[in-house]
């Protein structure tokens, strides 16, 4: 099966039922249907062909699922992109993927622009998504133009094996790194979790995460495949806790997926009320670690919904583990284990030597199974590293995450052994910010760390660095320097002028200093 043939075999047993539901829009499942095959057929005549890349230009909204939809039904591989991003890194972005065509909607006309002055673009042929904005474009096909051609759907050849998407990650040396994940990834997670959470055509399911983040593709073809409707978060509300209360409430949702950044925002406001949402029956998280207390905030207040707890990397397609809690805890230092693997799913705790260790013992987290993405997108030195070959598990995925296993058999995480982070859900290589700030010219050096924090955001970012000699630069000229090149989310919050930084006993930057340090001013904050 391919991603796309969910939606073709949904259109055909219920075609009149709803599909998605975004930006006080409907579209039902033959609408989804009919119109990512007319996309299919423009992006072919364009000139998009088998394994060709298209890039979505696009926030997140139903044109943006038909986006991916149509790339797929074209035989073509779809890279999302973070158009809250500045132009300078989607242009990495746009330089790696190489796409064949780029689809863009009006209010991403501007950034389509910036990116065409970074010279990124190459051949790329663009499309609109929109109406009218063809020109505005300078766009080979615009919504008119998919209205025009024949609905009906194209013959595919395509292996499940194949690529459906690249997700590109924070990268240490400062480029971002595309993870390819093939549609028999997706599908075995899918068909495992549709079974577990027993989905079905009465769910009404929330994507709350940008169509970049590995959560909403469980969040759209999850929902596409049990035939239930899909309400899309509107990015402006994802960070506001009682829109997100009010949009959980009015829309009668019945399964919530978010990172634990959002839960924790929430009960940091107080918005759920006890006996809250009586049409929810799943909440779930995915990409860090919600505090117990969180925890304990939520499941006093629903008792009636099921909490669980999903684990995976981006490498490793949506989760490789699950826990579903059985009671409230008890306490805030009761642990929340990553539980159990996923069907098909292996997890191993291994030492250096690669050999198991002994339970209550911590080592490297390793994955196997079905869900492993074939690799970094040409990047074979990238992929031989965080991919080996062992012959006894067969091919294993090392996750940088430190592990044990507990008595009750359960996975239970440590926290990270590099030097990645995850902040408001979102994995961040340290090195990449790293490169970005150097790269100003007004620092000499420069030293990046993570800080544990209270608030909702996770990983607080502290930066510490060094001028050029005779040079003064402000904290706030650093940011606003940096937020043309970073995305927001990964601005530091907290800066540090030190001349010259610490060095430890090896003439290494002292990072465990300036922790401590920064871990000072937030106590005195």
């Amino acid at each position: 099966m391919l991603l796309q043939h969910i939606v073709r075999d949904r259109a055909q047993r219920q075609p009149e039922a709803t599909a998605c539901v975004g930006g006080g829009k409907t579209v039902t499942y033959q609408g989804l249907e009919e119109s990512g095959n007319r996309l299919a057929r423009l992006l072919k005549a364009a000139g998009c062909e088998r394994g060709d890349r298209v890039a979505l230009l696009t926030p997140k909204s139903i044109r943006a699922v038909i986006g991916m939809l149509g790339a797929l039904k074209a035989e073509c591989v779809y890279v999302p992109m973070d158009t809250a991003s500045p132009a300078a890194r989607l242009a990495k972005i746009i330089r790696a993927a190489d796409p064949k065509c780029v689809l863009v909607v009006d209010s991403t006309l501007n950034l389509l622009n910036e990116l065409r002055v970074e010279g990124c673009l190459n051949d790329a042929r663009v499309g609109s998504l929109d109406e009218g904005a063809r020109e505005a474009a300078g766009a080979v096909f615009g919504w008119d133009d998919l209205l025009a051609v024949s609905p009906r759907p194209l013959d595919c050849g395509t292996s499940p094996d194949a690529a459906a998407h690249i997700l590109f990650t924070s990268g240490s040396t400062g480029t971002p790194k595309g993870v390819v994940i093939t549609h028999a990834n997706v599908i075995a997670f899918l068909q495992w979790a549709s079974g577990y959470f027993a989905s079905r055509e009465t769910d009404r399911i929330s994507c709350h995460p940008p169509l970049h983040f590995d959560l909403s593709t469980f969040d759209i073809w999850g929902t596409f495949l049990s035939g239930a409707q899909l309400y899309l978060v509107p990015p402006e509300i994802s960070l506001l806790p009682h829109r997100l209360a009010e949009f959980i409430r009015t829309n009668e949702l019945t399964q919530w997926f978010s990172v634990p950044s959002a839960l924790r925002y929430m009960a940091q406001f107080d918005v759920v009320r006890p006996g809250d949402f009586p049409c929810l029956q799943r909440l779930l998280w995915c990409g860090e670690a919600l505090p117990t207390r969180t925890l304990m905030y939520w499941m006093s207040r629903l008792p009636h919904v099921t909490f669980t707890n999903l684990y995976g990397p981006t490498e490793t397609t949506i989760a490789s583990s699950f826990y579903t809690v059985p009671r409230c805890p008890e306490n805030e230092r009761s642990e929340i284990p990553i539980g159990r693997p996923c069907d098909g799913e292996d997890l191993m705790v291994l030492d250096e030597s690669l050999q198991p260790v002994e339970a209550g013992n911590s080592g490297d987290l390793y994955i196997h199974g079905v869900g492993l993405s074939p690799g970094y997108w040409r990047d074979l030195e990238k992929t031989r590293d965080a991919f080996l070959e062992d012959t006894r598990f067969g091919r294993i995925y090392k996750t940088g995450d430190l592990a044990t296993v507990g008595e009750d058999g359960l996975v239970y995480l440590l926290g990270r052994k590099d030097s990645q982070i995850k902040s408001r859900g979102y994995r961040i290589e340290l090195g990449e910010i790293e490169t970005a700030i150097n790269s100003l010219g007004a620092v000499r050096e420069c030293a990046v760390v993570a800080v544990d924090s209270d608030g909702f955001e996770g990983a607080m970012i502290c930066c510490a660095y060094a001028p050029q000699p005779g040079m003064e630069i402000a904290h706030s000229d650093l940011r606003q320097s940096l937020s043309r090149i970073l995305p927001a989310y990964m601005l530091p919050s907290r800066w540090i002028a030190l001349d010259p930084l610490p060095l430890n006993a090896n003439g290494k930057i002292d990072r465990p200093h300036l922790r401590s340090r920064f871990l000072a001013m937030k106590t005195a904050a």
